[in-house]
């Protein structure tokens, strides 16, 4: 907090934005300013959350309400913004919410980098309950399994199905039941844990399949020597984001995002002690009885109801399912156009096509992978 400029902090309403804010009133003699960014998609808003927050600790707050214009408004500055095919959909509401703390701050804090140190992400908790589940169970009559769930296309599997849907309990209808049988054949026919954490961070599963006379690098990934020793599978899973997602990911899109608008960004709970001490904590302190950020939570209890931040994790996406068939559609159909893709020659078109297709006809939900091709093809133009 120590600047001789005016110094902000966005607000999410979650378990670290939240902590950061409470520590940073303690500490101030007037109210902090605090911003935020809301959507009408109740699904994706946690703006209610952080105006709670806010109200409670008495900050200045700020908030901003987005609308599928916002987004497209924001779409042509991406490329250039981030220089890279950066594909991370909540690079929009970052760039949105620093362009409205610029408003009134030169330097806004923010509570990134909670999750890889404290064991925040629902991947921590599902990615070592299911490889619990499915350890015991040979290798060999896994892949068999997930060998005949792939026998047969998503959008077969759809086919299938849809005479017996109207037939099944509300809780077991699925729009696009093809998909979750393949998800369900991508994780259990995996070798380890670690192939497991790999997969559920992936949206393509064969990327190098999409680009022509291409192979993936040997990576941290898949690098064994660069693995911590001696690491549990949830202790893997926060070594590998903490190097790779955290870094590539998180800190390029609020540092760039913030740039763009001349906003500094500052993230105290990377300050290299914190992190040094977050790392020699047994990881008791972080996942207990299936509660994540443990004590941070106990922290946040001394200055914030626990009913005001106790729910689960939502995270800071654009409703990009909806909006790619609704506002952003003829936007992402000329980008994802077959013969363009074809001509200018760097991924497969016809795969390419398919998967939108496919999506659009509600065969496959695969938003999030056409996003990655929609960002790189995004870029392309631009350069």
């Amino acid at each position: 907090m120590v600047a001789d400029v005016p110094v902000g902090a966005f607000l999410s309403g979650g378990i670290d934005s939240s902590l950061i804010v409470a520590l940073m009133q303690r500490s101030s003699q007037r109210p902090v300013k605090t911003f935020s960014i809301g959507f009408a998609e109740g699904a994706f808003n946690e703006a209610v959350y952080a105006k709670e927050v806010a109200q409670h600790l008495g900050t200045d707050h700020t908030e901003l309400y987005l609308s599928p214009q916002d987004a497209i408004d924001a779409l042509p500055r991406m490329a250039s913004m981030y220089d890279e095919p950066f594909a991370d959909s909540s690079q929009i509401p970052t760039f949105l919410v620093s362009q409205l703390a610029r408003q009134q701050v030169t330097v806004s804090l923010s509570g990134d980098g909670g999750d890889e140190l404290f064991g925040g992400y629902s991947r921590y908790l599902d990615g070592e309950r299911i490889w619990n589940r499915i350890a015991p169970i040979p290798r060999g009559l896994r892949q068999t399994s997930a060998r005949m769930l792939t026998q047969l296309s998503a959008a077969q599997w759809n086919k299938g199905i849809a005479p017996v849907q109207s037939f099944l309990p509300a809780g077991l209808k699925q729009p696009t039941p093809g998909d979750r049988l393949h998800r369900i054949a991508d994780v259990v026919g995996v070798a380890d844990g670690p192939a497991l954490y790999l997969d559920l961070m992936s949206h393509f599963k064969q990327p190098a399949s999409l680009v022509p006379n291409a192979q993936e690098p040997q990576d941290l990934f898949r690098d064994r020597s660069q693995w911590a020793r001696g690491a549990d599978f949830s202790q893997h899973m926060m070594y590998m984001d903490t190097l790779t997602y955290l870094p590539d990911d998180i800190l390029v899109k609020v540092d760039r995002a913030g740039m763009a608008v001349s906003l500094e960004g500052r993230i105290p709970l990377l300050d290299h002690r914190l992190v040094e001490l977050a790392w020699r904590l047994p990881m008791q302190y972080k996942i207990r009885n299936g509660e994540t950020k443990w004590i941070l939570r106990q922290v946040l209890d001394r200055h914030v109801p626990r009913q005001m931040f106790d729910r689960p994790k939502q995270g800071f996406a654009i409703p990009i399912e909806q909006w790619l068939k609704g506002p952003l559609k003829e936007w992402a159909g000329d980008l994802l156009n077959v013969d363009r893709i074809r001509r200018e020659g760097f991924l497969d078109a016809d795969r390419i096509g398919q998967r939108w297709e496919d999506y659009l006809g509600d065969r496959h939900n695969c938003a999030y992978a056409l996003w990655d091709v929609l960002m790189f093809q995004a870029w392309l133009a631009e350069v």
